[in-house]
């Protein structure tokens, strides 16, 4: 029974073939494609209204240099979020609970961010490895620990998603395990505790969007200190 939990986090496989690619490649074919036509549907008149203020309000803080980051972050936004809705269906899986995809996205991005700074501005980038004005007996403890906190940023990105992500959703099946238990026995409770499943899963569509916005706000602040 409590192994069963945790199956939801395993790749889905068919005829021995994993479907993690399927799952990859799904959102994508659930954006709407632009047309030659002068006139836009709703939907595309929507999407690019988010697009376009999405945009506005990351790259406001970042260096114009930065502006051409803008496309790779608004993508990487949508593609998180739909990914993280798309999990919460039945019947679905999450590709974004897997630590090893999204370490695959973290560190890709956070060391582009740091090449980016060490070939436009190196004296700049090295700098924050040593805070401005700091005693000479405490320089290399600084140091060391400056450097260990630039080279665990993309873990904490990645296990920051993975975390939220897998604790919501085995949250969400104990209580729906809870509410079908309790049904037979005590419709009331049965009745209160699937009021507080439906409260949970409104907060987790929340979590699932403020967890992708956080994902590519913390890299745009990256960028903003290399650019």
């Amino acid at each position: 029974m409590n192994l069963s939990f945790f199956d939801q986090f395993m790749s889905p496989i068919m005829f021995g073939t994993p479907l993690m690619t399927l799952a990859l490649l799904l959102p994508w074919l659930l954006f709407h494609k632009t047309t030659n036509h002068w006139l836009s549907n709703r939907l595309w008149t929507a999407q690019a209204w988010f697009f376009s203020m999405f945009t506005k309000q990351l790259m406001l803080p970042v260096n114009i240099k930065g502006h051409s980051w803008s496309l790779l972050l608004a993508a990487l936004m949508m593609f998180l979020i739909t990914m993280n809705l798309m999990g919460l269906l039945p019947y679905t899986f999450t590709p974004t609970t897997q630590l090893s995809l999204n370490l695959g996205l973290a560190v890709p991005l956070w060391l582009a961010t740091v090449l980016t700074g060490l070939r436009n501005q190196p004296t700049h980038a090295l700098g924050h490895m040593l805070p401005e004005g700091t005693p000479t007996p405490l320089i290399p403890i600084l140091v060391i620990i400056e450097t260990i906190s630039l080279f665990i940023r993309p873990l904490a990105l990645g296990v920051r998603l993975t975390a939220n992500l897998t604790a919501g959703h085995l949250l969400i099946q104990l209580i729906s395990t809870a509410v079908l238990v309790l049904m037979p026995l005590m419709p009331s409770i049965s009745i209160m505790t699937m009021i507080i499943l439906f409260l949970l899963t409104l907060l987790e569509i929340a979590v699932a969007m403020i967890q992708a916005y956080v994902f590519v706000l913390l890299l745009s602040l990256y960028l903003q200190e290399n650019v």
